[in-house]
């Protein structure tokens, strides 16, 4: 399977390669998300939202499932200990699988109220979590949990301490969804599927952050909204967005747009030498290879 790519600078060949071939991972996803590379058993991670399940793919051995029912688990990470982080969307909690595969919640209210629905979810080198909390786990069709009523009046983007402590970094957003560090973790990318655009914002020593600021905001009128972000470790920016995955340079430059077929939701890098793109979308997982790598997992 070949995609088209619309180049928009010369130098983005030396990033993203030539050849814009994609394998299939997985197919009968009803809705792919949370795509993470576990680097210490070479496996790959993904969830589908609206089949309720965990699911984990390992080269020459296919795919098994991890968790079933999920509550329509969402975005995943690993965090420094190895142990996979869960945003549950559905089930309105952030948890964790131990290393005997037992789960912890690790957060579920703020102030007293119940979460929205966490969506996506990232992991500072000191350990502290960062989550968003769009609305979507109690509207979306195929999503949703039991409880559908919303306590909260923000739509926030958290961070949870080494301590346990749950403290808000930001309620700048109307509906906050994909998450991520620049390489030396200074900078903090957050993009909003309703408003269409990615906010950055500069991260102080103990976690918290400065006012943010406009990164780039979409108008292209084709269909799909700001979702999954990562960073490569020269500091471009990858962002799903309208018609494909939008490659971005430190100043919010549109270097390429990368048309990956269906409607991408998500992506992660991995492989041993992290330049395989794996992508989630409505409908399948694929992969497909570029030249410089993303930043590692943990």
């Amino acid at each position: 399977m070949q995609f088209e790519v619309d180049m928009r600078a010369p130098e983005v060949e030396r990033i993203i390669g030539t050849d814009h071939s994609l394998e299939v991972i997985a197919d009968n996803v009803t809705f792919s998300e949370g795509p993470v590379w576990d680097p210490r058993t070479r496996q790959f991670y993904y969830t589908d939202i609206c089949g309720d399940t965990i699911w984990r793919w390992k080269p020459g051995v296919g795919c098994e499932v991890v968790l079933q029912p999920s509550a329509h688990a969402n975005g995943m990470c690993f965090d420094r200990e190895g142990r996979l982080l869960v945003a549950g969307w559905g089930g309105r909690t952030v948890f964790r699988f131990e290393k005997d595969w037992s789960v912890v919640t690790l957060a579920s209210h703020y102030q007293g109220k119940k979460l929205n629905s966490p969506n996506d979810i990232v992991v500072r080198s000191d350990g502290q979590i960062y989550f968003t909390d769009s609305p979507g786990g109690m509207l979306n069709v195929g999503m949703v949990g039991d409880d559908l009523q919303k306590y909260l009046d923000i739509q926030g983007v958290f961070r949870i301490t080494a301590q346990g402590k749950l403290i808000l970094v930001t309620d700048d957003f109307v509906y906050p969804n994909g998450l991520c560090f620049s390489p030396d973790e200074k900078l903090l990318y957050v993009n909003c599927s309703r408003e269409r655009l990615i906010r950055v914002y500069d991260v102080n020593a103990d976690g918290s952050v400065a006012k943010g600021r406009l990164f780039y905001q979409y108008t292209n009128t084709d269909r799909g909204n700001p979702d999954g972000i990562k960073c490569d470790v020269e500091g471009n920016v990858y962002c799903t967005g309208p018609g494909g995955i939008w490659l971005h340079d430190k100043q919010g430059n549109v270097l390429a747009r990368l048309k990956v077929p269906g409607h991408p939701t998500n992506f992660g890098f991995g492989d041993d030498d992290w330049r395989s793109i794996f992508v989630t979308t409505v409908g399948n997982v694929v992969r497909t290879r570029v030249n410089v790598p993303g930043v590692p997992g943990w």
